[in-house]
């Protein structure tokens, strides 16, 4: 098992469990030599209840994340084209595809015996749309790792706190296998659509891309190293467990040894009370006889 399986299993675990499951997961990591994905895998977050709910559905539903994130395509793409009549016909659709993915989550929620309250739905509802409008969030939902529901705020994607929210891209592969599923369910090809595209809009799109992958590449760079610097805080902090843990460990044998010896004096004391004692006797004994005689 490597850290992505061991980080799926993870949140696919009911959320009562994921605290005695990740620690489990780590061990097993840490078994099988992975030093450092056992301290990445300790770093996961416990999901909030709509995070949970969030990772739920995109592993029971993954194709109807995928309708969601090509709708968000389509979003952009005719954002980019300026066309006003598309983004007019692309817009009942978000709202239904949202309250159709609100009701099958709900379901899946009481099959799993959550309660689902109106906060809860809200905030699962604006992470499902944070995923429509920006690409590496519709990412992070489809991977079902959120330890936080996400909203879109007009600059970016926060998480439930409202701070900023570093949404990890999908791998290569995984990314493939969704861009394929949703190549399979298109009923037109993506060439056409390119070649129907003027100089001015695919020049425009081209651009609006490549500034996308450069922040995108910026915050990858960023959140590594945020990464390293929390893994080599959680291995010194681990040092720092194991010295004290060794401390205890002396000290605890040096306390056996002390209250062994305070055992022994104290018998040592007794028998030497009784030895007194009996002395005590004898010379009285002996103090008679002379005063008879």
């Amino acid at each position: 098992m490597d850290f992505d399986e061991a980080a799926d299993a993870l949140y696919a675990a009911p959320s009562a469990d994921f605290i005695s499951r990740r620690n489990e997961l780590a061990k097993q990591l840490k078994a099988d030599g992975d030093q450092l994905g056992s301290t990445r895998l300790k770093a996961l977050r416990k999901p909030t209840v709509a995070a949970w709910l969030a990772n739920l559905l995109a592993r029971e539903s993954p194709d109807d994340i995928d309708d969601l994130l090509a709708l968000g395509d389509e979003f952009r793409q005719a954002t980019a084209d300026l066309d006003g009549e598309k983004l007019r016909e692309l817009t009942p659709r978000r709202h239904k595809l949202l309250d159709q993915l609100s009701k099958s989550a709900a379901e899946l929620a009481e099959r799993e015996g959550q309660k689902v309250s109106a906060d809860v739905a809200q905030k699962l509802r604006e992470t499902l749309d944070a995923g429509l409008v920006d690409p590496a969030a519709g990412e992070a939902v489809r991977e079902a790792r959120l330890s936080s529901a996400l909203r879109h705020v007009g600059f970016g994607v926060v998480d439930e706190s409202g701070e900023p929210s570093t949404v990890t891209p999908l791998t290569d592969e995984r990314r493939q296998r969704a861009q394929e599923r949703r190549r399979a369910k298109s009923d037109v090809p993506a060439e056409p659509e390119e070649d129907a595209e003027t100089a001015a809009a695919r020049a425009k799109r081209e651009k609006a891309e490549r500034e996308q992958e450069e922040r995108e590449a910026a915050e990858k760079a960023e959140a590594k190293k945020e990464l390293d610097d929390a893994v080599a805080a959680a291995e010194a902090a681990e040092a720092v467990v194991a010295d004290l843990d060794t401390q205890l460990s002396d000290a605890r044998d040096a306390l056996i040894e002390a209250q062994e010896a305070v055992h022994r004096v104290g018998e040592e004391l007794d028998e030497a009370r009784k030895a007194a004692r009996a002395a005590q006797k004898e010379s009285r004994e002996a103090r008679k006889r002379y005063n008879r005689l």
